[in-house]
C-alpha cells in the first residue's frame, strides 16, 4: 500500500489580501468597543480574583479551625483513654483485693470448721456437744456477718475507684462542651 497525501486547499494571495483589507475598517471602528470590553473584562478579572482570594482565605481559616478542633478532640480522646486505663487498673487491683479477701475468709472459715470438729471429737457428753455446736454457730454467724460487711465495703470502694476517673472525665467533657 502506498501512502496517499491529500492536498490542502491553497488560498490565492489575492483572496487573502481582499479578506484582510475588508476587515481593516471594521477593526478601527470596533476599537472603542474593545476597550470598553477590555475594561469590563479587567473588572470581571479583578472581581474574580477578589472572589478567589476570599474563598482561599475562608478555606485557610476553616483549615486552621479544623486543626484546632481536631487537636482538642485528640487531647480529649487521649484523656478519656487515660481515664479508662486508670479505671481498669483500679478495677483489676480491687478484684485482686476481693479475691485475696475471699481466700482469707475461706481459710478462716475452714480453720474454724476444723477446730470445731477437733473440739467435737473430744466432747464426753451430748449436752457438751450441743453447747459446743451452739457456740460454734454463733461465732460463725458473727464471722460471716463481719466478712460480708468487709466484702460490701471492699466492693463499694472498688466500684468508686473504678468509676471515679471516668466520672471525672465525663464531667470535664460536659464542662468543655457547654
Amino acid at each position: 500500500m502506498r501512502n496517499v497525501r491529500k492536498k490542502s486547499p491553497v488560498l490565492k494571495k489575492s483572496s487573502v489580501h481582499k479578506s484582510v483589507s475588508a476587515l481593516a475598517p471594521v477593526k478601527v471602528a470596533a476599537t472603542p468597543d474593545i476597550s470598553a470590553e477590555q475594561t469590563e473584562a479587567q473588572t470581571s478579572v479583578a472581581s474574580a480574583a477578589e472572589i478567589q482570594q476570599s474563598l482561599r482565605s475562608a478555606l485557610e481559616k476553616s483549615v486552621v479551625e479544623s486543626r484546632a478542633v481536631f487537636t482538642k478532640a485528640k487531647i480529649a480522646t487521649d484523656e478519656t483513654v487515660s481515664a479508662f486505663e486508670v479505671s481498669f487498673a483500679a478495677a483489676k487491683d480491687s478484684a485482686l483485693a476481693i479475691h485475696a479477701k475471699a481466700f482469707e475468709a475461706l481459710r478462716v472459715n475452714a480453720d474454724a470448721g476444723f477446730d470445731f470438729l477437733k473440739a467435737a471429737s473430744a466432747v464426753k457428753s451430748l449436752p457438751d456437744l450441743a453447747t459446743l455446736q451452739t457456740e460454734f454457730a454463733r461465732k460463725q454467724f458473727e464471722t460471716i456477718t463481719s466478712q460480708t460487711k468487709d466484702f460490701g465495703a471492699l466492693a463499694q470502694k472498688a466500684v468508686a475507684d473504678a468509676v471515679e476517673p471516668i466520672k471525672d472525665r465525663v464531667a470535664k467533657s460536659f464542662r468543655i462542651a457547654v
